[in-house]
């Protein structure tokens, strides 16, 4: 590495498994470096960026309308071009790249972008790929998802987080899986994104060579293909929830729905409070937290983003609807 180089970090890992919990974590750190963000989300639209922290002066571009790895690896070129030429001019000023994917991106194709494209190349430097694995769920995840697999086999470090919620035996049996599937990779625990700032930043982790000889073809191919099953659909609303009825109607889709929702986010208007509601979920599993205030002239409104297996949207939205004040 040059200092003409500026370091990437791929940050990956499935759905709901802590990803902008981790980014969150790097953002408000005092280490001093200026980071430029790329935010890929699954879908038509998405909330991550609503939910980092942006008081800094980090610069943030959202990717949606599809995967990273797929249908907007084209726009990844460009953004990353469009942030170069700005740096140069100074436009902007960052010393570093991360670049979030969504749940169910192949960091394969992520990284072949900088290995590819000559400009690219010759301005950047893929530094790492870190994967973060929900020690409650990774295990299902693995048998169910080939990304999963994917983000694993790719890591240069894996995090492990969520491990307040699994038992022991669940940690282990899943360490065990995670360094068959990639013995060189480090793994360690994490705890709501609290993370060594050296376990995720300069870690000159990614090694082209072993990658090669891992996967022969990674230079050559790009293809990757998605459950057709798994989809996103977006709720909204300027109107407040009814809280009680929300959190009724929640617990019945998870009840009914849970195995299939992979994943569900959002930031919330509720009624009788003048502050966001952060509401988060995967499977079973379904939490909420007290945001910010809403702000000044912006009205408070509801986005809801969920992504699961054949969920049946109208049933979703129409009852959501049912829980408005």
């Amino acid at each position: 590495m040059t200092d003409k180089h500026v370091p990437v970090t791929i940050l990956t890992g499935f759905l709901g498994s802590g990803k902008t919990t981790l980014l969150n974590r790097i953002l408000k750190e005092d280490h001093g470096l200026r980071i430029a963000v790329i935010e890929n989300e699954f879908g038509e639209e998405g909330v991550d960026n609503d939910l980092l922290l942006q008081d800094r002066e980090e610069q943030i571009v959202e990717m949606n309308n599809g995967c990273i790895c797929c249908t907007v690896r084209g726009d990844l070129i460009r953004i990353l071009g469009e942030l170069k030429q700005r740096r140069d001019s100074g436009a902007i000023k960052f010393d570093r790249v991360i670049i979030e994917t969504t749940g169910l991106a192949d960091p394969g194709p992520v990284a072949q972008t900088f290995f590819l494209d000559d400009e690219i190349a010759d301005y950047f430097l893929l530094d790492a790929v870190i994967t973060v694995v929900d020690a409650k769920h990774g295990n299902k995840q693995l048998d169910e998802h080939k990304e999963a697999q994917e983000q694993v086999g790719f890591a240069d470090r894996i995090l492990l987080s969520k491990v307040d919620v699994a038992t022991p035996e669940e940690q282990a049996a899943l360490r065990q899986r995670l360094a068959r599937i990639n013995p060189r990779a480090p793994i360690k625990p994490v705890h709501f994104g609290n993370a060594d700032i050296a376990d995720v930043l300069d870690i000159r982790g990614f090694n082209l060579n072993a990658i090669l000889e891992i996967n022969p073809q990674f230079l050559d191919s790009d293809e990757h293909e998605h459950d057709e099953a798994v989809q996103s659909f977006v709720f909204r609303s300027n109107r407040p929830f009814d809280p009680v009825k929300l959190e009724d109607f929640l617990g019945g889709l998870i009840q009914v729905y849970g195995q299939d929702m992979l994943r569900y986010k959002g930031v919330l208007y509720m009624k009788g409070s003048d502050r966001q509601t952060v509401f988060q979920g995967v499977h079973q599993m379904m939490g909420a937290d007290t945001g910010k205030r809403w702000q000044g002239p912006e009205k408070p409104s509801s986005k809801m983003v969920f992504i699961g297996r054949n969920l049946p949207r109208d049933i979703f939205i129409k009852g959501l609807e049912q829980c408005l004040a």
